[in-house]
């Protein structure tokens, strides 16, 4: 092992072999003379760098010529104002569905702009499950849906696209998106943070539909704005080139390893290693109903509360790192984006069978 695993929720760990080739392109981007932190964003070779990046990505994700492609700041906390900014006026209705602690922070900043239905909660069983399609009490004339199709806190995943009818389909893909396949022509709208799947925190990746553009508030201030970034080249002011840049590696890098296809399905047998682990071992659980669990975020407690902080000393020296569970829920989390290899699961799931010898 060159290097120890790395299981934090975000910002994740990136590829290795990413990390080596912007290392040595960091005084020298090129034979530019130029780290890519200190070119001009309008110069030629970052605008060679961006249109790649773009490139790349439409290919890997299939992505149609009617959708727009953006590379913005702010995070995807930003995006839980820009969204209702961008698609409905105010006081206009939208529809959310509430799977756990993201999808909420998005609700409770869309009421700020408009008038939000949710339209099921899993708050009941703390959730551990997606609220059944036969109980949302959806809005047909509602400007959009929206949802979060992976929840890293509480580890509820969609493993399908909803089907919501006519209304525009929104998604925070966070920190899903790259980790399969996906039709996204079954969105209007997909935004997710780049520090999970993509490349470093700093950047955001807004997919979205070019008929979409219009529905933008007059007074919606500048960078906010879709359409002002989708006429600018994402440029309306300065971007967070760096990021962007790494981003762009990270998608060779997928490309590189087969694609998504790929990517599918080697995250299916890491999780499914983890979680027949947590499930067989009788020391370990994981609360969240089988049909709905994460693959790229597997939340699990101890038989013992007494022993999180031994467990989390002990796989530190072993090289296993912030596998500390949210703040808000406790327990342990190990998270298994893309760039965690198979060998850092099997590394983890030893040491878990290891320590519940010894311990339990």
């Amino acid at each position: 092992m060159s290097r120890p695993y790395n299981f934090s929720a975000g910002p994740g760990a990136l590829p290795e072999a990413v990390l080596e080739r912007a290392a040595a392109e960091m005084t020298n981007y090129a034979g530019s003379g130029m780290s890519v932190m200190e070119m001009s964003h309008r110069g030629k070779e970052f605008l060679k760098i961006a249109e790649e990046a773009e490139a790349d990505l439409r290919d890997l994700m299939g992505i149609p010529a009617n959708y727009k492609v953006l590379f913005l700041q702010g995070g995807a906390m930003l995006q839980f104002s820009a969204v209702p900014l961008n698609l409905a006026a105010d006081g206009d209705a939208v529809d959310y569905l509430s799977t756990g602690y993201w999808s909420d922070r998005a609700v409770t900043e869309a009421k700020r702009f408009c008038q939000v239905s949710v339209v099921a909660s899993g708050e009941a069983g703390k959730y551990t499950e997606i609220p059944a399609r036969d109980q949302w009490k959806t809005y047909k004339e509602a400007e959009y849906f929206h949802y979060c199709a992976n929840e890293t806190i509480h580890g509820v995943e969609f493993h399908d696209v909803p089907d919501v009818g006519a209304v525009p389909l929104v998604c925070d893909m966070s920190s899903t998106i790259l980790s399969r396949p996906v039709d996204v022509s079954k969105f209007g709208l997909i935004y997710a943070g780049a520090q999970k799947n993509i490349g470093p925190a700093g950047l955001t990746v807004v997919i979205v539909r070019d008929d979409l553009l219009d529905r933008a508030r007059k007074n919606i201030p500048y960078l906010l704005s879709y359409k002002t970034m989708a006429e600018n080249g994402s440029m309306a002011n300065t971007p967070p080139t760096y990021a962007w840049y790494m981003a762009g590696l990270v998608f060779k890098w997928v490309k590189e390893q087969g694609g998504l296809a790929a990517m599918a399905e080697r995250n299916r047998a890491k999780s499914s290693l983890l979680y027949k682990v947590i499930d067989e071992s009788g020391f370990y659980s994981n609360p969240v109903k089988p049909e709905c669990r994460s693959w790229m975020n597997v939340p699990f407690v101890l038989a013992d509360s007494k022993l999180e902080k031994p467990f989390l000393e002990e796989a530190k020296a072993a090289g296993l790192l912030t596998l500390a569970g949210h703040r808000s829920v406790g327990g342990m989390r190990a998270s298994l984006y893309n760039a965690m290899p198979i060998e850092g699961v099997e590394a983890l799931t030893q040491f878990m069978l290891d320590f519940a010898r010894r311990h339990g």
